[in-house]
């Protein structure tokens, strides 16, 4: 559990006293219930490793400044916002059994999520579209099975339900617009506690696509044949409902592509790319996002230091910019905002990266939008 005098004395001077005065306020009842803008209208969430060995989780506001920093208990990787209040779960790097519930006005943990027993997390969840029910996706790992697990969050997150996600190895979730339609990457991994990271699967894998309705599937999508060792790590969703996803390459060789975009009631498009410049991402996507307008897609590939623009319509590729570990990545005013393993912190125009002043930080994979 994360404490409170130690959360409040790490958040930022000026915010830390406004959240301080606007929770006091809160406990006499005088106040209306508390917004993102009440914790320093914070644009972005990122979870982070510190200089000093420790972690954190940071709310970043739209010129890229930190307006909040609270500690974590270990490494995290993806965090989910809440769509009404200034409230946050932070997710464990995968696999984990572990997540923590932060008010990020207080800078305190309001909960911590324990996977039941013979389940891990895989790092993402995400809200229903009222905030009254979270979902994560887990590895049910003694049948190799993808689940989805449901939390009652007025009930203090307590778990309540699980249903499966379609496939094996889910990452990956998001609510499609104005709807609590759940897309899933079923990534086709299978993995066990016991083992770590290793994949046990790679002859058999095969990854999809799932939109899940009330715990049903309502559709899936497959990629072609020559894709089958292609695994569906990452998702963007459009304003109007169309997902792009970030894949990982498990097979021999160079990938046939690592980027894909699926609409609704059609065929996955894929992205195509010359042989060498596939090889230059190494056969991973870090994080994916859509531009404000829908018109871009941007994917980040850490190991080969790259971040690609691509044309959503007609899935090629616009531009290609190399940035030194290079992971999360989302929209901006400009087009969209970065981070790197390093600590920097960036936006992307239609020109070159702008970078700001680095933090002491080594952000982790996903800079998640509010």
């Amino acid at each position: 559990m994360i404490g409170k005098n130690r959360a409040l004395k790490d958040a930022a001077g000026p915010n830390s006293r406004r959240r301080q005065f606007i929770a006091g306020l809160l406990a006499v009842g005088v106040v209306p219930a508390p917004t993102w803008a009440d914790a320093g209208k914070p644009a972005y969430l990122a979870a982070a490793a510190r200089s000093d060995g420790t972690y954190a989780l940071c709310g970043l506001n739209a010129s890229l400044e930190t307006v909040f920093r609270i500690p974590l208990p270990a490494r995290g990787h993806a965090a989910a916002a809440h769509p009404l209040r200034p409230e946050a779960v932070a997710f464990a790097r995968r696999p984990g059994t572990f997540a923590v519930v932060i008010d990020c006005l207080s800078g305190t943990a309001k909960a911590r999520l324990k996977a039941p027993e013979g389940l891990h997390f895989y790092g993402h969840g995400a809200f229903s579209a009222s905030g009254d029910w979270l979902f994560t996706t887990e590895n049910d790992y003694a049948s190799g099975r993808g689940n989805i697990g449901v939390w009652d969050v007025a009930a203090g997150y307590r778990r309540i339900d699980g249903f499966s996600s379609g496939g094996i190895g889910p990452h990956d979730i998001k609510r499609l617009p104005n709807s609590d339609v759940l897309v899933v990457a079923n990534g086709g991994i299978d993995t066990h506690p016991d083992t770590g990271r290793a994949k046990l699967n790679i002859a058999t894998m095969q990854s999809n696509l799932s939109y899940l309705l009330d715990g049903a599937v309502m559709e899936q999508a497959i990629l072609p044949p020559h894709h089958q060792k292609n695994s569906i790590r990452h998702l963007a969703l459009s304003a109007k409902g169309d997902v792009a996803m970030g894949m990982q390459w498990e097979g021999d060789g160079t990938s046939p592509a690592l980027v894909a975009r699926h609409s609704r009631g059609s065929d996955i498009a894929v992205a195509t790319l010359p042989d060498d410049l596939l090889r230059a991402l190494d056969g991973y996507i870090g994080s994916i996002a859509f531009s404000q307008n829908g018109k871009t897609i941007a994917v980040t590939s850490p190991r080969g230091s790259i971040l690609d623009i691509y044309d959503a319509d007609r899935m090629a590729l616009a531009s290609r910019t190399a940035i030194n570990d290079v992971c999360g990545i989302a929209p901006c005013l400009e087009g969209f905002a970065l981070t790197t393993g390093t600590g920097a912190l960036g936006v992307l125009d239609t020109t070159e990266p702008r970078f700001m002043p680095a933090a002491a930080h080594s952000w982790d994979n996903h800079l998640v939008m509010i």
